[in-house]
């Protein structure tokens, strides 16, 4: 066989379909598409339901025709499996379409949801502004983690950290202000503050003075804060009779509050709440645009090339882990004393562990971290609202613990899907010794 025969036989030969992680998603949601088309489609309610936008009594919002609902968005599933799986030239397209995919599962949800229950309608403006007060604790915590290990220490300890703050911080406000101060309030939010940097503080004295494994330290910090505050609210808090109070009180936005119709919803909240925005944008300006930050990012890449130039490694890992328990001191604080005015034991739920997963999720970027954060927000959200709709199959009403569950989830979906892709700093983990 002469070259040219041979070029022309490589030239015509097809072209094996290469199953990456793209592929198999489109695959898997063209799955999705035929089993909605065949079965879902033909058997659920065809009553019109609505998205409402505002609260009750008689709120605007829009009709929808459930089936139709469903087979238009079958129909972007199918495309997206055939673009998966088209000639090269055609799959760039496939990677939108994928992204669109994804994001038509949260109307498909709600959808199908209604199309379930009794219930005519949901407020859905109500269940986007949940969504967002849902991700601050886990966007604080994420950015907690953030400040350890980009500066080189893993922090798993965020989920005790947090945990102790709520109840230190829910201590004081009881003690001293009667769970019904607001002078003692804000003190007390202080104190939940002060309380993670002490925390943060213990584990960044046994991940670098010590050398502690730091999976091992924070662990210990996890376990440590079950017992302290389980203490401190049967020993303290109960005795004091105040294991209920005031919270915060919501703040809304001058000018966007008072737009109509989602104004209220959207632009209106605690305090903390939005201390959370102003706490994601002064790490992204801090971390990306300053020169400490650069040091910071340094010493999480290559700590011994930081010290050739000067920077004491040792010194910055200690004030980063110690800034990042501020900040998830102030989430504790917001389970306390502004999502409710209370203790509760292990009242954090796992939100130090999500936030470590929003984290990875985003690559450990702030604004990538938040948007991890939403994700695991609006799944909170969706699923105490899937609860509420009281949703039924075939007569059988969901139980409420698979909603419980969702979250988690989607915390493994996302993890399974992110490992692999997101590459965190280079010597994150490793303990780090002076040169002499």
């Amino acid at each position: 066989m002469t070259a040219l025969e041979h070029a022309s036989s490589l030239t015509h030969s097809p072209q094996r379909v290469r199953l990456d992680r793209g592929t198999i998603t489109s695959l898997l949601f063209g799955l999705l598409g035929v089993a909605l088309i065949a079965g879902a489609a033909p058997a659920i309610d065809s009553t019109t339901r609505r998205f409402n936008l505002e609260r009750p009594p008689n709120p605007a919002g829009i009709g929808f025709h459930p089936p139709t609902w469903i087979i238009a968005i079958s129909v972007l599933y199918l495309v997206t499996a055939v673009l998966g799986f088209s000639p090269h030239a055609a799959r760039r397209w496939a990677g939108l379409a994928r992204v669109l995919s994804a994001l038509s599962l949260v109307p498909l949800a709600l959808v199908l949801s209604l199309a379930l229950s009794d219930n005519p309608g949901t407020n859905v403006v109500n269940l986007f502004s949940q969504s967002f007060v849902l991700a601050t604790p886990l966007a604080l915590g994420a950015t907690t983690g953030l400040w350890s290990e980009r500066a080189g220490i893993i922090n798993i300890g965020i989920e005790g950290t947090m945990l102790a703050s709520a109840g230190v911080g829910y201590m004081t406000y009881a003690l001293l202000g009667a769970a019904s101060s607001t002078g003692w309030l804000w003190f007390s939010i202080l104190i939940s503050v002060m309380a993670g940097g002490l925390v943060a503080s213990l584990h960044a004295v046994l991940s670098i003075r010590f050398g502690v494994n730091q999976i091992v330290s924070g662990v210990v910090i996890n376990l440590f804060a079950l017992g302290l505050t389980g203490f401190l609210r049967s020993e303290v808090i109960f005795r004091t009779g105040n294991t209920s109070g005031v919270s915060t009180s919501d703040v809304g936005l001058p000018l966007l509050s008072s737009i109509p119709v989602v104004g209220d919803q959207l632009f209106r909240g605690g305090p903390i709440y939005w201390m959370m925005y102003l706490v994601v944008f002064g790490t992204w300006l801090v971390m990306f645009r300053t020169p400490w930050g650069l040091r910071v990012r340094s010493c999480g890449e290559n700590p011994h090339a930081a010290e050739t130039l000067g920077i004491n490694v040792l010194r910055i890992r200690y004030q980063s882990v110690i800034l990042g328990g501020l900040i998830a001191g102030l989430a504790g604080a917001w389970f306390s004393m502004e999502s409710q005015g209370g203790f509760e034991d292990n009242m954090t739920n796992a939100a130090g562990f999500i936030a470590l997963a929003a984290l990875i999720f985003g690559k450990w970027t702030p604004w990538g971290a938040f948007g991890g954060a939403l994700l695991f927000g609006f799944s909170r959200a969706l699923g105490t609202r899937l609860q509420f709709l009281g949703v039924e199959v075939s007569g059988f009403e969901i139980p409420s613990e698979f909603f419980q569950s969702l979250p988690f989830v989607v915390t493994l979906v996302v993890v399974a899907g992110a490992v692999g892709r997101s590459v965190g700093p280079a010597a994150a983990g490793m303990p780090f010794q002076k040169s002499r």
